[in-house]
């Protein structure tokens, strides 16, 4: 099989996977927002910023390092391969019990500080959510240095399937919030337990392991894993922090317009996510065997493709947010729209992200990746404080955008070192795209005064998908025939 089918195969998988996700998520966004009030909702997911800080530390980075030698090492040394997977895992386990325990000692003096005793119960069933949820994550990461993706794939959609039936079946039990949480909890329990068998059977059927680790490799691991350990610092401080400031600037209901506008967001990042997990282990490997001019190619089509699905989508996100806000989530979370409005912008911004900082890992450039995040992670952080108090819960949106589009650059520079890339194509098709958004942006605005329901409300949405894809088509920009053949 060619590398191109290969990479079809594996995005189908990782796409429907992310399909299952996004519904599943989705389901359990709008379910919880109806069945919980928006003060207990924001409990929830106030106490999942400060867990998120929480797996992050148990995290140490250790998976996307071990996964990042096993991808390089499947391709030039396979006896090493039970080494890393056996002394990552270790390493990991260590993490995890200090997170936990330095948790368990903290919780309800987080609670405090919050000024939110309701909080201290589920920080103390978070410890369970660290584990098995730290375990997950390590499971993918490794999967993922496997090009497992198909695997990978299945893992992430059983759990995310089956957090929404536990998580609303627990809600609609009368458990609230608190059930809501071990939703969580005991679906992440039951992948680990998949996940960990497979990766046995995997590694013990596949590989033969060489009579001692290679001299110096575990420490590499461990290196490796600092500057991602960095990054993942980063990425909290850009998407939990902000999360964290809004409950002890504002309250809870706030925190609650907030994530839904985030949900908002996740939810169209699934195509990206869904590429940029099937492509970033490639590049590691096809850079092992010096083929930059054809990782060139893939980096370029792979990008312009993104953002010729997410400029679009950015501004008609804009247009539609209002009916869309009344419509999935109630009037209760009407505060919400402005917050979804600036975080569109995001939505373009990230679309570039996800094909390049991944990708950076793999490419033996976490370092320079890690200084790009620390540094607007810190700013973001000190936007927030800033910004939160004078503008409500819309500076924290603001806040995001202008650190992520510091970032986003970062990004991009740093790819373009690595690879030959055609800048003047790339501006080309840059070019399209924009005259493709502008003229879906006034057919949409053009309807947005005519939706009074969910009929109306789903026409001019496809009114608006139908204007991207004839333009689209007609440029030359979209192949019909090529979307067909990858998503079937």
């Amino acid at each position: 099989m060619s590398l191109r089918d290969e990479l079809v195969s594996r995005f189908r998988a990782q796409l429907a996977s992310k399909v299952v996700t996004a519904v599943a998520g989705g389901a359990l966004t709008v379910g919880l927002a109806r069945l919980l009030d928006p003060t207990s909702y924001g409990l929830l997911f106030l106490a999942l910023a400060v867990l998120g800080t929480f797996r992050l530390a148990a995290r140490f980075g250790l998976a996307r390092s071990a996964g990042r030698y096993i991808a390089e090492y499947d391709e030039t040394d396979p006896s090493q391969i039970p080494h890393i997977v056996r002394n990552s895992l270790l390493l990991n386990i260590g993490s995890i019990l200090i997170a936990v325990l330095v948790l368990a000692a903290s919780h309800q003096y987080i609670a405090s500080v919050l000024d939110e005793p309701e909080l201290a119960p589920f920080l103390l069933l978070g410890i369970l959510f660290v584990v098995f949820g730290t375990s997950m994550a390590y499971l993918e990461r490794v999967i993922q240095g496997f090009e497992a993706i198909t695997f990978a794939a299945l893992l992430r959609g059983l759990e995310r399937g089956s957090r929404s039936i536990l998580a609303l079946g627990l809600v609609v039990a009368g458990f609230g919030a608190i059930g809501a949480l071990w939703g969580y909890v005991l679906s992440s329990l039951l992948v680990s337990i998949i996940g960990f068998a497979y990766l046995y059977r995997r590694v013990r059927s596949h590989y033969e392991p060489a009579d001692a680790v290679k001299p110096g490799l575990n420490r590499r691991i461990g290196e490796y894993a600092v500057p991602i350990m960095a990054t993942n610092t980063s990425m909290v401080l850009d998407n939990m922090i902000d999360t964290f400031l809004v409950g002890f600037f504002l309250s809870p209901v706030s925190v609650s317009y907030y994530v839904i506008s985030k949900q908002v967001v996740r939810f169209l990042e699934l195509p990206v996510n869904a590429l940029s997990f099937t492509i970033s282990p490639t590049f590691g490997s096809q850079k092992a065997a010096g083929n930059v001019d054809r990782l060139s190619r893939l980096y370029e089509k792979s990008l312009t493709n993104a953002l010729l699905l997410y400029i679009p989508a950015g501004f008609g996100l804009i247009l539609i947010a209002e009916p869309m806000i009344q419509l999935v989530f109630g009037p209760d979370y009407s505060g919400a729209v402005v917050v979804v409005q600036v975080l569109a912008l995001y939505v373009i911004l990230m679309a570039v992200t996800k094909i390049s900082d991944n990708g950076l890992d793999y490419l033996g450039r976490a370092r320079e990746r890690a200084i790009a995040r620390g540094l607007t992670a810190g700013l973001n952080v000190g936007l927030n404080v800033i910004l939160i108090p004078l503008v409500g819960v819309v500076g924290a949106a603001i806040a995001t955008v202008v650190t992520y589009g510091l970032y986003t650059a970062a990004n991009v520079y740093i790819a373009a070192q690595e690879f030959n890339l055609r800048v003047e194509f790339i501006l080309r098709r840059l070019g399209l795209v924009a005259v493709i958004t502008a003229t879906m942006s006034i057919v949409v605005l053009a309807l947005t005064g005519y939706i009074s329901g969910w009929i109306t409300f789903s026409l001019v949405v496809v009114a608006g998908g139908v204007v991207w894809g004839v333009l689209s088509v007609a440029t030359g920009l979209l192949d019909v025939e090529k979307v067909v053949s990858i998503v079937t």
